[in-house]
């Protein structure tokens, strides 16, 4: 299939900012199932390269998960939707611990996916997930008990919808706030930034490239940004497109 508005063709003044479940990689019914194959190791390597550096990982996942996920390379990265983020000189903000405030929502989740089969509980310390993709009868039931733990936990955080998931986290964090915290740092700083991402936790991103003059662009039918590409095999053969290109720094 061809999409109907796909992205122009790349230059090397860009930066990237890539999400990875369902746009680098197929979604898989489990998180834990996703494996990183060999080719797109080797082409975010190149990417990096050919963009000295200017390429970060925005994702949901932890920001271990994601190096686990891509060892051995170590990119800049945005985990848990913005709440961790390590710069391209390997600093983290936003360190990894348990939040006890969720603790009950934890034990919540936990008896609702034992009384439903299929739903899955995904604990990623600072914020926890209901998965349903392998029980999606159980879709409303997870919605229902996420507002109700919601209103427990008050004003501090806030509901993450995702692709058959709903995730509590922190308010005041998202793939915008990442972007525009790299967008302040070498080596992305003074490039046109490029935000790819297929589901609703991308969705916030795409103005905040926009309003700086980039380029968004959306992965598959959740979600819209100013350009499209219909699957994770059109993301990577437009990426390849990059490291195609031609660099003049490369003959000095």
């Amino acid at each position: 299939m061809t999409s109907p508005n796909p992205p122009p063709a790349p230059c090397l003044d860009w930066c990237l900012f890539l999400d990875v479940d369902g746009t680098l990689i197929e979604l898989t019914d489990t998180p834990s199932q996703t494996v990183a194959d060999p080719e797109i190791k080797a082409l975010l390597k190149e990417l990096s390269l050919r963009l000295e550096g200017a390429v970060a990982l925005v994702s949901g996942r932890q920001i271990a998960t994601l190096d686990q996920l891509f060892a051995p390379l170590l990119l800049p990265a945005s985990g848990l939707h913005g709440i961790e983020r390590r710069t391209a000189e390997g600093v983290v903000q936003g360190g990894t611990f348990v939040d006890s405030k969720l603790d009950h929502a934890r034990a919540a989740i936990q008896g609702f996916v034992e009384a439903h089969p299929g739903t899955l509980l995904e604990d990623k310390l600072r914020t926890v997930a209901i998965h349903f993709r392998l029980a999606p009868q159980a879709g409303v039931a997870a919605r229902e008990l996420a507002a109700g733990l919601l209103e427990q936990l008050g004003k501090q955080y806030q509901i993450q919808p995702g692709d058959m998931m709903l995730e509590i986290k922190p308010r005041g964090f998202s793939k915008a706030t990442a972007i525009r915290a790299f967008m302040h740092e070498s080596p992305f700083s003074g490039r046109r930034p490029v935000f790819i991402g297929d589901d609703l936790t991308d969705q916030d991103g795409f103005p905040a490239v926009e309003a700086m003059g980039g380029l968004s662009i959306g992965v598959g039918d959740r979600v819209q940004g100013q350009y499209h590409l219909d699957t994770v095999g059109e993301v990577r053969s437009w990426l390849k497109s990059i490291t195609a290109l031609h660099n003049p720094r490369a003959a000095l």
